[in-house]
């Protein structure tokens, strides 16, 4: 198929599978299907050596070396690793993983509310807005990208089961964290946004563009939503243990 021309070049596109360049050309990893691919800070790694997690394989990137760990829980082998922040570099390493042979991530990290929604409250997208450059390299311009119905109900289970309090939500996706200027702040408000973060978008069109199952798990840490002033809070500290835990539930399930 021909590539899709347009005057802007973020805005043409392949889809084409086979790249010059493809995500497991050296390494020849077989990871599980089930995988945890977090934005937890050191929760992760921590996380891994209390558990006593196998090390199976790593990914090397220009700046850092990311393990990988598998975990077997209730009988269930998972994938355990690390999300850089940013659409691009988190993309790129979750395109790794399913050329290693995942097939099905739930993943978790913090975001940024442009409504009144207090620190530390659990968030399920269901739409991401595309405003990050990744994504258009795994789908046709769109505005928007859905996130897989079945992964959403997997982590509505789980979160249910235990209780937790959580609310529904469409994500703004953007990969300019110093232009959230207050005029755009209030129109993807507008559009229907509650929460900002990096990453969603992103995943989402490449586990779509591969063909595999992917979730987010997000919960509020700084907020937007009042114009005049940042309010960085907490930055959601309370939670990472907690998503780390719900996370593995999640990919068990």
């Amino acid at each position: 198929m021909a590539v899709q021309k347009h005057e802007i070049p973020i805005l043409e596109y392949d889809a084409e599978q086979k790249a010059v360049i493809m995500p497991n050309v050296r390494e020849g990893y077989q990871f599980p299907e089930r995988a945890v691919f977090a934005f937890l800070s050191d929760v992760v790694e921590e996380y891994a050596i209390a558990h006593r997690a196998e090390w199976i394989g790593e990914f090397e990137s220009a700046t850092k070396m990311y393990p990988i760990y598998k975990l077997n829980v209730n009988g269930k082998e998972i994938c355990l690793c690390q999300a850089p922040v940013g659409a691009a570099p988190s993309t790129q390493l979750l395109d790794f993983l399913i050329a290693c042979g995942v097939k099905y991530v739930i993943s978790a990290g913090s975001c940024g509310t442009l409504e009144d929604i207090a620190e530390n409250e659990f968030l399920i997208p269901q739409e991401a807005l595309r405003d990050e450059g990744t994504s258009y390299h795994y789908l046709p311009p769109s505005r928007c990208v859905s996130l897989n119905q079945e992964a959403i109900s997997m982590i509505q289970n789980v979160l249910n089961r235990y209780g937790i309090r959580y609310q529904m939500c469409k994500t703004w996706t953007t990969d300019g964290f110093f232009r959230e200027t207050a005029d755009m702040v209030k129109y993807r408000r507008a559009e229907g946004c509650q929460v900002v973060e990096m990453e969603c978008a992103a995943l989402a069109a490449c586990a779509q563009f591969r063909g595999i199952s992917f979730g987010q798990l997000l919960f509020s840490a700084d907020s937007l939503a009042n114009l005049e002033k940042h309010d960085m809070r907490g930055w959601g500290g309370d939670s990472f243990e907690v998503a780390m835990q719900l996370c593995v539930e999640i990919a068990a399930e």
